[in-house]
């Protein structure tokens, strides 16, 4: 579609109002299957590569603006009016378009893609009231921002490179304890009602399942620690800003985070504040480390590799042993407070600190067992 003539011969017609309402308009609250899925998937990637083609000589800006125009009635394309966010295919579908569209463009032309997105949807000020907010006190906002940056701008991208190019345009604008509130709104475990679950990580344990998101997110950044927009510190800041939102993890959802995220971070993690003197919180987090092996069917001897490599980064022996006292030390304190938990009260009320307390019980025997055996292959 080099040709000018025939350009404008084909924006002419798909300008048409009855053109719109045959083409644009789909019934995004009505694809109940997998078959449905895929048909309007594949109806809007066409749409995307029509309008890529139509629009070859235009400027950036220019096609931006032709692409919005037409799909400006679509109201599940646009924030605040979808009447059902959670069950809509209308941003996803949005996504596929704009990927298809913008296929092959430079990074100066993406960030042109995404300032106009910006603009069209006041998405940064939306942003600014959702991280700038009690955590939870504004949900249905929360939830629109998620649903529109992950199926508009991150979900549709096969490449890692290009989901970094998305999260570092969405989060980079912003200051760090932002960045790790934006960042869990946008991958952290929901609720059954499709809210965040900010509340969730903190009173109790979460499946691993319902963390994988987020550990992908925080890998992704660090994947990209030697970039210049993310340094090894500035992802393990955003990590521990995160630990304590809206109040402090329970430590076993940090820790199951942690050993999702994959050994380099979950050392740099514990290296760091080893480093910072933070003695009890390793401490504290390295048991629920080894609890969260057990329960999730880790193999232990990763834990005691990792119990090696922190040993490492104290200076002396008496600083090494004052670590494994401390370690061991936590291990009977916590399998206390579980066991003092259970007698306080009814047993059926408690168990599930009751079947903890046994994964725990379990964890120190295979942990200290793989101890053994790593001294006794070594003698």
């Amino acid at each position: 579609m080099a040709s000018k003539a025939i350009s404008n011969c084909i924006v002419s017609h798909v300008s048409t109002l009855s053109w719109k309402n045959k083409v644009v308009l789909w019934k995004f609250h009505l694809c109940s299957s997998a078959k449905d899925e895929l048909s309007a998937f594949s109806h809007y990637r066409s749409l995307g590569l029509l309008f890529k083609r139509c629009t070859l000589l235009l400027p950036t800006k220019d096609r931006l603006k032709f692409m919005s125009s037409r799909l400006s009635q679509v109201t599940c394309f646009t924030l605040d009016q979808c009447t059902s966010t959670s069950g809509c295919l209308g941003f996803a579908c949005y996504g596929t378009l704009l990927q298809t569209l913008i296929a092959g463009w430079d990074e100066l032309e993406c960030h042109r893609v995404f300032n106009f997105l910006c603009e069209i949807t006041n998405l940064t000020r939306k942003i600014e009231t959702a991280v700038t907010s009690k955590p939870g006190s504004s949900p249905h906002l929360e939830q629109q921002i998620r649903c529109f940056c992950r199926s508009v701008l991150l979900d549709p991208w096969q490449s890692r490179q290009d989901s970094l190019f998305w999260l570092t345009c969405i989060l980079k604008p912003w200051p760090m304890v932002s960045q790790a509130r934006l960042l869990f709104i946008l991958y952290g475990p929901l609720q059954s009602d499709g809210k965040v679950g900010w509340q969730e990580v903190c009173g109790g344990a979460v499946a691993q399942c319902r963390l994988w998101d987020l550990a992908k997110a925080i890998t992704l950044l660090y994947g990209k620690a030697d970039a210049k927009e993310w340094t090894t510190d500035t992802v393990l800041g955003i990590v521990d800003e995160m630990a304590v939102l809206p109040a402090p993890w329970y430590l076993e959802n940090m820790a199951r985070l942690l050993i999702l995220c994959g050994n380099n971070i979950c050392y740099s993690v514990l290296a760091s504040r080893a480093i910072n003197g933070r003695l009890f919180d390793i401490s504290q987090l390295f048991v629920f480390i080894i609890l969260v092996s057990e329960k999730d069917g880790y193999c232990m001897s990763w834990s005691v590799k990792m119990m090696q490599q922190l040993c490492n980064v104290f200076p002396g022996a008496s600083d090494k042993w004052l670590f494994l006292q401390s370690m061991e030390n936590m291990l009977s304190e916590v399998s206390m407070e579980m066991y003092e938990l259970i007698m306080s009260g009814n047993r059926n009320e408690n168990q599930e600190t009751f079947q903890n307390l046994c994964s725990l019980l379990n964890a120190c025997a295979h942990f200290h067992t793989e101890i053994l055996y790593m001294f006794l292959k070594q003698s």
